[in-house]
């Protein structure tokens, strides 16, 4: 009997403590930063040890495979609400929308299926259990978290999440150039200065968290949605032409404006605003996150720019598409099977088209929103004249 309860007691000593030092004691050789990261967190100080993430059956340098890597549902066990609050966001649905948007479907073979692609921000999305056997069979053993995305392993510091350049990893670049945007415009410029020193720790300045978090609630997602485009379609006559043909050339609509697959995966994962109450509901969250230093009054008056510039590039947007989709009913240029035309980066005109959607009318809005003229103005609405004028010099002379 005494060595029955020596032989329990043994094992939860090894379960415990002791089997957090024995990690620590080879990982401190083999992966030190490791280590080092991990003694700084609030696991740490609350001894959260290697084996409530990762498993209990790794023990030696044989048995690496049965290392466990944490997923959403293991933060789950001590953040259900974050987790909870994260699933209902834009955020959790960035792996499936990667495989849904064409540019995923045209990458260079060294960086399909590699996460150093779109997949290198959009593994940030829940996966089931299916996509993550398929990735660790194609011997990719990370990605599965997606909490570690903002708060990186094995810190997970809540303070770094917490500041903008957290965000800047992914919100940057050629079609999403959020980053950019804030930092140069008087909010990130104000948050820098705060940042070194220059103003003090109490000065007023919004951080990428301020607005699109509030009270850290982690269902991150804005009105218009990364795609500017929302249901029920505007009254004002010729926005609705607009947008329509917009939505028709996503295949988010058919031509004669019926429902697509598309759509319904957009509905699944509540990407973008799919009713008049949804949209209500998230613009007037951000009416509240603006009330912090400015009037309502204000508030509205800048999101409605926003609104409006919308309208202006999607009517420069939905004319260079007609264009483009005359020269395919003509028979001018072959049509593309999805009828998309941001798969049909076949020649120089669908190409002019592909930027002017991907880049110049994301930019245009996002700019206004994001309060940055500059972006607004040059990179955006500028660039989509230019934009539509070489597209219709171009179609003129394919005509021809």
């Amino acid at each position: 009997m005494r060595h029955l309860l020596t032989v329990i007691v043994l094992g939860l000593v090894m379960s415990g403590a002791a089997g957090a030092s024995i990690c620590v004691d080879c990982h401190s050789n083999v992966t030190p930063n490791i280590v080092s990261a991990w003694k700084l967190s609030k696991h740490f100080e609350n001894d959260i040890d290697c084996s409530t993430c990762h498993g209990a059956e790794h023990t030696t340098a044989d048995d690496v495979s049965e290392v466990r890597l944490p997923t959403p549902e293991v933060c789950a066990k001590c953040h259900e609400d974050k987790v909870v609050q994260f699933s209902k966001g834009k955020h959790a649905a960035a792996w499936q929308v990667t495989t849904a948007m064409p540019t995923g479907h045209a990458l260079p073979m060294n960086m399909d299926g590699t996460m150093r692609g779109c997949e290198g921000c959009h593994q940030l999305g829940l996966k089931s259990k299916d996509d993550i056997t398929k990735l660790r069979a194609d011997g990719i053993m990370y990605g599965n978290a997606s909490c570690d995305a903002c708060h990186t392993r094995h810190a997970f510091s809540a303070t770094e999440a917490r500041q903008p350049q957290a965000c800047e990893t992914c919100h940057m670049g050629f079609d999403h150039a959020q980053w950019e945007m804030y930092s140069s415009s008087k909010h990130g410029v104000r948050y820098l200065l705060k940042q070194n020193g220059t103003m003090p720790a109490d000065a007023s300045a919004p951080t990428c968290q301020t607005c699109h978090m509030q009270d850290g609630n982690h269902e991150v997602r804005t009105a218009w949605g990364f795609l500017g485009v929302r249901l029920p379609l505007p009254e004002d006559e010729q926005w609705h032409a607009d947008q329509l043909t917009i939505m028709q050339t996503l295949g988010l609509l058919d031509r004669n404006g019926n429902p697509t697959a598309k759509l319904d995966m957009v509905k699944a994962n509540d990407v973008a605003r799919l009713t008049q109450s949804q949209f209500d509901l998230s613009r007037n969250k951000m009416i509240a996150a603006c009330g912090q230093c400015h009037s309502e009054s204000f508030a509205r008056d800048r999101l409605a720019k926003g609104d409006d510039m919308i309208r202006e590039v999607d009517h420069l947007m939905a004319e260079a598409i007609r264009d483009v989709n005359g020269l395919y009913d003509d028979g001018v240029l072959p049509k593309p099977e999805s009828f998309a035309f941001a798969l049909a980066r076949l020649s120089p005109i669908e190409l002019r088209l592909y930027d002017m959607h991907l880049q110049y009318r994301k930019l245009a809005f996002q700019g206004m929103f994001h309060a940055n003229p500059d972006y607004a103005f040059w990179h955006g609405w500028n660039e989509m004249v230019r934009g539509l004028a070489d597209i219709r010099s171009m179609e003129k002379e394919l005509r021809k």
